[in-house]
């Protein structure tokens, strides 16, 4: 017979999973960027952009002012915390004790960067990031010995 996962197992699951697609998107991005960097220098001078589009040429600006070092780096760094991630929610999706521990530890290490975060300037989208991972954290330590 098989046992029925936890609704807040589930939860977890699918954040994760949301994150760990949201993180590659934004890897693909990155590396994207840095390969077409001189092309979207020559993009935003373009004429094309003048007086238009004011999201698109302020998101151009904030890419080609990064060092193309820089892009990499974040590329790589968050390609590789997108895999961490997508392995966290495989892991628990099956329940498996390292999977929590991999989760309690991430998040735990997590919490005082957000808190410093809101400190500096609070958004709806930090406190939101920072209390879902509250009730993530808060969930895995108390059904850690559970199933």
């Amino acid at each position: 017979m098989i046992e029925k996962r936890p609704p807040g197992l589930i939860a977890i699951v699918v954040y994760k999973g949301f994150v760990a697609l949201l993180l590659t998107a934004t890897s693909i991005v990155l590396l994207l960027a840095l390969k077409k960097h001189d092309t979207l220098v020559g993009f935003s001078e373009s004429y094309i952009l003048e007086g238009k589009r004011e999201v698109i040429e302020w998101l151009l600006e904030k890419i080609i002012n990064i060092k193309p070092q820089t892009l990499k780096f974040s590329g790589i760094a968050t390609a590789i915390y997108a895999v961490v991630t997508a392995i966290e929610a495989i892991g628990l999706w099956y329940e498996k004790t390292w999977a929590k521990i991999l989760v309690i530890g991430l998040v735990g290490i997590s919490i005082p960067p957000e808190i410093y975060e809101l400190i500096k300037g609070i958004t709806i989208f930090k406190f939101l990031v920072f209390m879902v991972n509250i009730a993530v954290l808060w969930y895995l330590i108390k059904h850690f010995y559970k199933h």
